[in-house]
């Protein structure tokens, strides 16, 4: 009887339970009225009596371990079974929060991409510079006023003058002290400007200027250039007109505006009822640009083109406040999910 009592007790241990249908096996084969463990109980009138009291004993213990054994597999198998029926398999998976792409990004890439198709590069440069490639070579006077500490933040004032680059155009005289015409690049980057911040101001700012320079370069090709970027960016029906204006490093130099798509140049109050919005500045590289910068003026010419980023958003996005752009106010950047 004892060895019947240990054999079971072993392979009662041994049992390996996967499933309620094995679980449902287990208790018929030990504990059922017919099971192995009662059978040996009906044995126990055969025991001879002094042997009764430690052979009652162990069969009891054996009913326990089988008790337990069925017991914790049962639990198992019900947490295991309500954490499966907790999941429904047919709901569609669960959504990932990506980030979205900055409006400044977006159309800075797009112009990148216009520009890029008609041959142009992109080039770039310090955001610090030197007085040479921020104003001399870029024909600017010592008495301009962009020389002035109420335009520029000044890091180093004096002989070796150094300050934040107030545009890009300092990118494009590094490229023409470096490379041969024919040059055909833009310069995107951010400059920084000394200016209280408010809706239309910032002390910083985002700037696309462009550079084209061969032999026989007119201001057709200019306009032509100009009114190709419009369409491409405002749609086939965009127009420009170019004013007359000035900037030291372009003569002639012109104000570029654009048909505004808002009202379809019927007038309205973003483009105060005229029809047209100023978009960039543009003219012909001043010869004493291309001497300062090592390119033979006799021989060769060009234009050069400029434009605020997020002037040019603001227009695309009807974005009006340029404080916004810098805020990093999650409620405006994440509606701008355009794939770069």
């Amino acid at each position: 009887m004892k060895e019947k009592i240990k054999t079971l007790t072993s392979e009662i241990q041994s049992e390996k339970i996967e499933n309620i249908a094995d679980l449902e096996v287990f208790r018929i084969k030990y504990l059922g009225t017919k099971g192995a463990i009662k059978s040996l109980f009906s044995d126990l009138k055969n025991v001879a009596n002094e042997e009764k009291k430690e052979i009652g004993q162990m069969m009891n213990e054996l009913r326990l371990t089988a008790e337990n054994t069925y017991n914790a597999f049962k639990n198992n198998l019900s947490e295991d079974k309500s954490a499966a029926e907790k999941i429904d398999f047919s709901r569609p998976g669960e959504d990932f929060t990506i980030g979205s792409h900055h409006p400044i990004s977006l159309v800075r890439s797009e112009i990148i991409e216009i520009f890029n198709r008609i041959g142009f590069n992109v080039s770039e440069g310090p955001e610090i510079e030197d007085d040479w490639h921020n104003f001399s070579a870029l024909n600017f006077p010592p008495e301009h006023p962009a020389r002035d500490m109420q335009d520029t933040f000044f890091i180093e004032k004096g002989e070796n003058e150094m300050a934040l680059r107030t545009h890009t155009s300092s990118v494009q005289v590094r490229v023409m002290e470096n490379d041969k015409p024919p040059i055909r690049t833009i310069s995107p980057g951010r400059v920084y400007r000394n200016e209280a911040i408010s809706a239309r101001a910032h002390c910083f700012f985002h700037q696309v200027e462009g550079l084209y320079i061969d032999k026989n370069v007119s201001f057709a090709d200019l306009k032509q250039t100009l009114l190709y970027f419009a369409q491409e960016m405002f749609g086939e029906k965009a127009q420009i007109r170019l004013r007359p204006s000035y900037f030291p490093f372009t003569e002639p130099s012109a104000e570029v505006d654009v048909s505004c798509s808002i009202c379809n140049a019927k007038g309205c109050n973003v483009c105060k009822y005229t029809g047209w919005l100023e978009i960039l500045g543009c003219g012909m590289v001043d010869p004493s640009v291309l001497d300062a910068s090592g390119i033979d003026s006799k021989v060769y010419s060009g234009f050069a083109f400029g434009m605020g980023v997020e002037r040019i958003t603001q227009l695309k996005y009807k974005v009006n406040d340029l404080r916004m752009y810098s805020e990093n106010d999650i409620r405006f950047l994440k509606q701008f999910t355009s794939v770069l």
